[in-house]
């Protein structure tokens, strides 16, 4: 016989699963607050991670693991010439990740600044 909190734990569980299984993919880049977020939705480690926000400011790591996310401050971000982003005068127009996985294949994402709703 099962009991009434069991089974009502029983329901919570499962609408939980469902509402995991159902819920949308998040994009593999993100920015919010001033944060660029990667995260790597492979099951393959990437190798030499770099990232560029509108082709000039860049910065990596170098791997990131299966399932494992990036975190790049934007005021962190430079130039070739050590010019830092200044999230008070510029704005994101893009992002590119580039990458190698396991095999050797190349891995490169693009984030651009425009939104239209689904």
């Amino acid at each position: 016989m099962i009991r009434g909190s069991s089974l009502v734990r029983s329901a919570v569980g499962a609408a939980l699963l469902l509402a995991l299984a159902c819920s949308e993919r998040r994009d593999p880049i993100t920015l919010e607050e001033g944060i660029i977020t990667v995260e790597n939705q492979t099951s393959s480690e990437w190798k030499d991670v770099r990232l560029v926000v509108n082709d000039y400011f860049g910065g990596g790591v170098p791997s990131l693991a299966p399932g494992a996310r990036m975190n790049a401050v934007l005021s962190n971000m430079q130039t070739s010439f050590g010019q830092r982003y200044d999230r008070g005068r510029m704005s994101v127009r893009k992002i590119e990740v580039t990458a190698t996985d396991a095999d050797g294949k190349p891995i490169k994402l693009s984030w651009s600044g425009v939104r239209f709703p689904k």
